[in-house]
């Protein structure tokens, strides 16, 4: 056990990232039954469907389980509502300010990891008080921060700058890579392209499909006038990059986005048309089958033990 075990009452340091039209009740109580722990993504939901999910996954494990709360979102307030009532006891948050939710999740009862891309951020997660931290570097999918720091430099410096329990992400899929982050300083990892491709992920299996058949170089940071973006290369990002070449304002790509492009995207499968959030670890699943949580969770497992003899002997 170490301190993020011990903190969330889990057995594996092994956390499931809270991934928009991925991370739903199936995926996060699959992910909590196999000894990690399971956030559900709010970021995707409505609040009443945030609250029926948070209903299943508790039917479906009795192991701790969270909530991802993006505060950017305008509903945030309302998740944060529905997840007090619904007595979940773990959130995740990110995309905003520590201090503008820690201390009324405190009050309540609840933990709070908040993920940041900086040092400098890791160090306000602390005055905030949150309870852990999660470092994710650039080459995680979906929104990035805009530093575009690697993981490998992130966690030490991380590290340095914050005694809060760490956890790191980005780029992280294999034992291996559990074992190296944790010699930088990281006391357990938070996994999303890997969990986001297994059986039980509710991304759609054509998106599914297509990011285990990617290529180094298929993912590409953009939208960095908005929102860093990881996407995938299809015709929508083709036509950001254009409209980005060509000077456009942060108007011209909002209209150029419209609504509803990343669900069209992960969870109804139009992979031309829609946003496609995958980290650039996904190149190396390249050819694995769809997997389940199960067997993801075995696997790292197992590669982590055995890279650790290896090493050590």
């Amino acid at each position: 056990m170490n301190r993020i075990s011990s903190l969330f009452g889990i057995s594996l340091p092994i956390i499931q990232g809270g991934m928009a039209w991925c991370s739903g009740w199936r995926l996060a109580s699959a992910v909590s039954e196999n000894g990690g722990l399971g956030l559900l993504s709010a970021g995707s939901m409505t609040p009443d469907l945030l609250r029926e999910h948070i209903q299943k996954c508790r039917a479906a494990t009795t192991k701790p389980f969270g909530v991802n709360v993006p505060l950017m979102n305008p509903a945030s307030a309302e998740y944060m509502n529905v997840i007090a009532d619904e007595g979940v006891k773990i959130v995740f948050t990110s995309a905003g300010s520590p201090k503008k939710w820690t201390a009324w999740l405190h009050e309540r009862g609840i933990l709070v990891a908040h993920v940041v891309s900086s040092s400098k951020f890791a160090a306000k997660c602390e005055e905030a008080g949150v309870d852990a931290v999660v470092a994710e570097g650039t080459e995680a999918g979906g929104h990035n921060g805009r530093e575009e720091t690697t993981t490998l430099c992130l966690i030490p410096a991380v590290r340095r700058a914050t005694s809060l329990p760490l956890i790191a992400a980005g780029g992280i899929a294999t034992g291996e890579a559990m074992l190296a982050v944790e010699a930088l300083g990281a006391e357990a990892v938070q996994i999303g392209t890997r969990f986001a491709l297994t059986a039980e992920s509710s991304a759609h299996e054509d998106f599914k499909r297509l990011c285990l058949s990617l290529e180094e170089g298929d993912t590409l940071l953009t939208l960095k006038k908005l929102s860093p973006t990881r996407l995938v290369k299809n015709a929508l990002r083709t036509e950001i990059e254009q409209a980005e070449e060509r000077g456009a304002t942060k108007e011209d790509l909002l209209q150029l986005l419209g609504a509803g492009r990343a669900r069209r995207g992960m969870l109804e499968g139009d992979l031309e048309q829609g946003e496609l959030e995958i980290g650039q670890i996904a190149a190396l699943l390249k050819g694995k089958p769809i997997q389940t949580v199960s067997e993801v969770m075995a696997e790292i497992v197992a590669e982590y033990k055995q890279t650790k003899v290896r090493l050590l002997g």
